[in-house]
This record gives structure tokens, C-alpha cells and sequence, in this order.
């Protein structure tokens, strides 16, 4: 890595709040003790040394995808950047004051802060949150939309024309 080394990569991507729950997996020549010891301490979930038998690689990785799989299921409560997310008291805080919200919104935060900066199409939106069995008019998210706009704040929410609703932080390029 020309401009620094994985260790101090590691290392930075650990301090950056909105990343905490990035697998990071160290997959390296160097098969030193010392080595694999700073890269665990640097914040590293795995530490792979070459040469590796593909099939050996691609279980390491779905061993640790099935582990984040798992312990996101079992996270009820979420931070995101100064907003917390409280998916079993379907309670929502930002910067320390709860923001009430109904059900509908609620689920649509969450779905939207699920995955930040990731454009969620429109029908997506309606099926998640609404799902097949109940009709609702085009507009409905859109409403939606703008309610969460006004109690969580215009800045964290980007449209997408023709296309859907994204999530962004504070200073993130919208």
C-alpha cells in the first residue's frame, strides 16, 4: 500500500464512528507473530496470511459475513452518527432527544439508516414498508419523506429523482 500501511488503515478506519461495524481482514504475506498480533490489535477481525487455498479464503469470509449477519439480527439499538436507533422500543434519539415518530416513519428510518448512502428504490421502499397486501398511492413515501425531514433534519435525507430516497450524514456529500 503506497501511502501507509494496513496496520495504520486499520487503525484509522477503526476511529471512524459510521464504519464501527466494517469487517476488516487483514490478508498478507507476512505470517510473523508480531505482525499478526498488530493487526489484531489494530482492530482487525481476521488475519489471513498468503499463500491461501481459494476455498480456504472464501470460507474465512463467509464465516465472518455469516458473523456480522448475526450480530446486526441481534443489535436492537443502533448509533449513527449523533442519531440512535432503538428498533425493539421503535424509539428514535438525536443528538440526546427523543424524536417520536409513528410506526410507518419509524420503519422507513430504519430501513433508510440501514444502509447509508445506499439508494433504495421506490417500489423497494413500498414493499418493505408496506408491503404486498396493503395499496397505497404513489406519494405516500414522499410524505413520509418530508415529515422525517422535519423531525430528523433535511440534511440527512437525499432524493434520488426517479429512482428513490437515500440516507446521508452530517457533511457527507448529498
Amino acid at each position: 500500500m503506497p501511502e501507509m500501511d494496513g496496520i495504520e488503515a486499520c487503525e484509522k478506519i477503526r476511529k471512524i464512528s459510521s464504519l464501527e461495524n466494517v469487517i476488516i481482514s487483514f490478508l498478507t504475506a507476512r505470517g510473523e507473530d508480531y505482525s499478526q498480533v498488530a493487526g489484531f490489535e489494530s482492530g482487525a477481525d481476521d488475519y489471513i496470511t498468503k499463500p491461501v487455498k481459494p476455498k480456504v479464503l472464501v470460507s474465512k469470509i463467509k464465516s465472518l459475513l455469516r458473523r456480522l449477519k448475526t450480530n446486526e439480527e441481534n443489535k436492537d439499538t443502533f448509533k449513527i452518527g449523533d442519531i440512535v436507533i432503538d428498533r425493539d422500543e421503535y424509539v428514535v434519539y438525536k443528538a440526546g432527544e427523543k424524536v417520536a415518530l409513528p410506526k410507518k416513519e419509524f420503519e422507513l428510518f430504519s430501513l433508510l439508516t440501514s444502509r447509508p448512502g445506499k439508494v433504495f428504490k421506490r417500489d423497494v421502499i413500498l414493499d418493505t414498508v408496506w408491503g404486498n397486501e396493503v395499496v397505497v398511492g404513489g406519494r405516500t413515501i414522499d410524505v413520509h419523506i418530508r415529515k422525517l425531514r422535519e423531525k430528523i433534519g433535511d440534511d440527512h435525507f437525499k432524493t434520488v429523482k426517479g429512482v428513490g430516497y437515500k440516507f446521508v450524514l452530517e457533511g457527507e456529500d448529498k
